[in-house]
């Protein structure tokens, strides 16, 4: 449920059905969560059906929607005290504590007041805010103001509240990727709002391939000439300023918010797309990746190799280029 605006990074690349492999090719498409999804999968038989994914989204929704005022979310974010968390609910809130801690508190799920103050959770943009009031609401902000009792989240003030559009997609695709798996689907491509969950091959044992848009001299506007990678089993995610942004006094103001200031992210860094082996942990860090800039991302995944990235960024000259970590040119079709 990140921002759907710059969701087109990724888009997958595949051939018309081949009759290869006794395996036949069935594709689900749909909306959710504020944007598209699509699922294609090779089966003998059609063992997933639209109806089980939407409610499957619809179960999600209740649960992790701040958009949806009966969601749990919400209702935790309205309370004083907390909430009996549902397995959705857990499951989110642990991993973000999680990077949180890994990346030293770049990410945060408490951010919502923060979100809000920039006019990034609705659809109004209001620019640059008040600087007094985002001291004031950082006061709010910080994953120790949250804590488990038994089954419960409980939170130490009631402004604390949560926002899990940086990670919740990602979330969704792993829990596709799990229904689709335990009904005996091994060869997929999920797709939402660009958050990609992967596993097997295509037709004719060929490999899935996704196509990363670059941006052109102008790092506003999309270049013609993708980058083509195949990262086989895992999640691909990516995040960028380019897409969702506001303009004020001719400034380019990011969505992407470093949870430590309150701050919007600014750095050299355009976009960045991360791999990992699922989707709600590559959804975690490619937000955070843009706010910690080129040499600790790089520093981060030479020491958590199971995640990769791939980089485009603005040079000091103004052109643009692009790097990767030494994990990721793996993946990268020539």
């Amino acid at each position: 449920m990140k921002w759907v605006l710059f969701f087109g990074f990724l888009v997958g690349s595949f051939s018309k059905q081949d009759a290869s492999d006794a395996l036949n090719r069935y594709v689900i498409k749909g909306t959710a969560q504020g944007t598209t999804y699509q699922l294609i999968y090779y089966a003998a038989d059609s063992l997933a059906t639209k109806s089980a994914i939407d409610s499957l989204f619809a179960s999600i929704d209740s649960s992790l929607s701040i958009y949806k005022p009966y969601s749990l979310i919400s209702q935790f974010n309205a309370s004083t005290r907390g909430v009996l968390a549902d397995r959705h609910l857990r499951m989110i809130v642990e991993k973000a504590q999680e990077t949180t801690v890994a990346t030293r508190g770049v990410f945060d799920i408490t951010i919502l007041p923060i979100t809000e103050e920039w006019g990034f959770a609705s659809k109004t943009v209001l620019g640059y805010p008040n600087e007094y009031r985002i001291r004031n609401l950082l006061q709010c902000v910080g994953s120790k103001k949250i804590f488990w009792k038994a089954d419960s989240l409980i939170k130490q003030k009631p402004c604390v509240r949560l926002d899990p559009n940086g990670i919740a997609q990602g979330y969704s695709a792993d829990l596709i990727a799990d229904n689709l798996e335990s009904r005996g689907v091994y060869n997929y491509m999920i797709e939402i709002g660009g958050e990609m969950r992967i596993k097997g091959v295509k037709e004719n044992d060929k490999p899935f391939v996704i196509s990363i848009e670059k941006t052109g001299n102008d790092p506003w506007v999309m270049s013609s000439n993708p980058r083509q990678i195949a990262p086989g089993d895992g999640a691909i995610t990516t995040s960028g300023n380019y897409r969702k942004f506001v303009q004020s006094n001719g400034k380019h103001i990011s969505h992407i918010i470093d949870a430590r200031t309150g701050n919007t992210a600014r750095n050299e860094l355009i976009s960045v797309t991360v791999f990992a082996k699922d989707a709600i942990t590559s959804d975690a860090y490619d937000n955070s990746f843009m706010v910690m800039g080129i040499k600790k991302t790089m520093a981060f995944c030479a020491k958590n190799k199971s995640i990769a990235a791939y980089l485009i960024y603005r040079k000091k000259d103004g052109s643009i280029a692009d790097t990767a970590t030494t994990n990721f040119p793996k993946f990268l079709e020539e």
